[in-house]
């Protein structure tokens, strides 16, 4: 319940000190399925980085992360999910951005497009566009967009957030969601 109240409160103090929350547009192909972009996100992350998956699709998954990691931050709807899934999902970015060596402190947005530039470029078998500044050295970085590593922390993480997603699903299908004997976790932070 905290969350709920407090959420709200530290938007609103952000927007009046000027500072506007991280935020990750989806680009248009980022998803299967729109409809729900948090849900998708969730789901087509957990399973390209819990299986044997094309290097285009981890790389879209690591974008996917970027974004999920940002999101659950401001995002409403992630207090319904335990504290520890957004701890999970910053430590799945940090994760990300050291193994295709992104530069300290790149903007979410930044990041998450070079991710999906270079899966669109890997599946249309285009040579891979590094954007100038958001790789440390870019001739390593290529060589991992190109043959991702594997990522642990990352599958980890989205493992966790698709179990929650999952967990609250299925609370609201028995009536055991907030407000109900089922509770959430809380979740969002700032």
């Amino acid at each position: 319940m905290l969350n709920r109240v407090l959420l709200p409160a530290l938007l609103l103090a952000g927007c009046a000190t000027g500072e506007l929350p991280p935020a990750v547009r989806l680009p248009p192909d980022a998803l299967q399925v729109t409809a729900d972009p948090m849900r998708s996100a969730i789901l087509a992350s957990a399973y390209a980085l819990g299986t044997p998956a094309a290097p285009s699709a981890k790389l879209r998954a690591a974008a996917l992360v970027e974004f999920m990691a940002a999101d659950y931050r401001w995002g409403v709807r992630w207090s319904e999910y335990t504290p520890t899934t957004g701890l999970a999902l910053d430590a799945a970015r940090e994760e990300i951005r050291r193994s295709f060596g992104v530069v300290p402190g790149a903007s979410p947005q930044a990041v998450a497009d070079g991710l999906f530039g270079a899966s669109r470029a890997l599946e249309r078998g285009n040579e891979i566009f590094l954007p100038p500044g958001l790789f440390i050295e870019p001739a390593q970085s290529l060589a991992q967009l190109t043959l991702p590593p594997d990522l642990p922390v990352a599958r980890d993480a989205t493992a966790l957030a698709e179990r929650e997603l999952y967990r609250i699903e299925s609370e609201r299908q028995s009536g055991g969601g907030p407000g109900g004997s089922g509770g959430g976790g809380g979740g969002a932070h700032p």
